[in-house]
Formats: C-alpha cells, sequence, structure tokens
C-alpha cells in the first residue's frame, strides 16, 4: 500500500505495544497532521509517556510524515479536531484510506469519500503480509488491550477467528 494518513489513537496503541514497525511496513508513508502530532508526541512528551518518543522516533527517521492542512473539508458528522484533520489532509494529498478507530470518526472518513480502517484492520494486514505470525498477532492484540483500548467482546471473537482463517491455525 502506498499511502494513509492516521489519527493519533491507532499511532498510541501500536507505539504502547511496541509495534509501530507493523504500521511502517504495512504502509510505504503514514501521513499525520500537526494537530495529531501535537497529540500524541508533543503532548505526550509533557506526560511522560514512552510512546511518544516512540512516535517521535519514527517522525525523525522519515516514514511517519507531519504535514499542515491547507484547506479544512466540511466534514458533515462533527468529530475530534484532530480526526477532522486527517479528513482534510487525506482530502488534500489525494490519499484515499484513513487509518483511525473512532466510529464516528470513521462514518465522517466515509462520507468523505475515504476508505476507512483501524488498528484491527493494520493486525491483520500484518498477518495477511507475513509481518507477524497468529501469535504476534494475538500478543500484540493482548498488548494494545492490556494499554486501554477498547474492544467489544464479540469484535475479539470475530478478528481472531479472521486471523485465523488467514493463517489456517
Amino acid at each position: 500500500m502506498d499511502r494513509i494518513a492516521s489519527n493519533a489513537t491507532p499511532l498510541i496503541y501500536l507505539a504502547k505495544a511496541n509495534q509501530l514497525i507493523l504500521l511502517q511496513t504495512a504502509v510505504n508513508q503514514v501521513i499525520i497532521p500537526q494537530s495529531v502530532y501535537r497529540e500524541v508526541v508533543i503532548e505526550g512528551k509533557r506526560l511522560g509517556v514512552r510512546d511518544a518518543y516512540r512516535i517521535e522516533n519514527a517522525v525523525i527517521s522519515g516514514w511517519l510524515v507531519v504535514k499542515d492542512v491547507i484547506n479544512r473539508f466540511p466534514v458533515k458528522i462533527m468529530t475530534h479536531p484532530g480526526e477532522a484533520d486527517v479528513i482534510s489532509l487525506a482530502k488534500e494529498n489525494k490519499i484515499e484510506k484513513v487509518l483511525m478507530d473512532d466510529a464516528k470518526a470513521r462514518t465522517a472518513a466515509e462520507l468523505a469519500g475515504l476508505q476507512a480502517v483501524g488498528t484491527l484492520w493494520l493486525l491483520l494486514r500484518s498477518l495477511k503480509i507475513r509481518r507477524i505470525d497468529f501469535d504476534g498477532f494475538l500478543t500484540t492484540l493482548e498488548d494494545i488491550i492490556r494499554a486501554g483500548f477498547y474492544l467489544k467482546d464479540d469484535v475479539y471473537l470475530r478478528v481472531v477467528r479472521m486471523a485465523r482463517e488467514i493463517t489456517d491455525v
């Protein structure tokens, strides 16, 4: 996959699980707006959270790119400002896919003509392209849940079944 615009939540949880490498290997370039950078790096460092430094290192290494939003896209559903910036940035840069976990933000992205995917999509994609095996998938899933990623029981069971089907375990 070429490029994706990302919101804060997937970055935060992947960094907490020390698995940003999955995003780096699944996508050629990840673009985030300044508002997301401020939320995950500047504010994270102020709070002293380790994942902020991991995300900052991804920016320094160049595969995670911070861009300014030039023209705000008129989002039809009220979202967090960072989510609206991700949608605007994707539209400006002709990026078709956005990485975000909030259901309302994903609906807003889809109404804007974008394909919205989330952290679970990324884990399943990493499994499909053999960046992780089934055990690595489960460990990463458990790590992000332990870090506070909310997942309903039925969604958890469904994603584990999907992972099994991918790997034929």
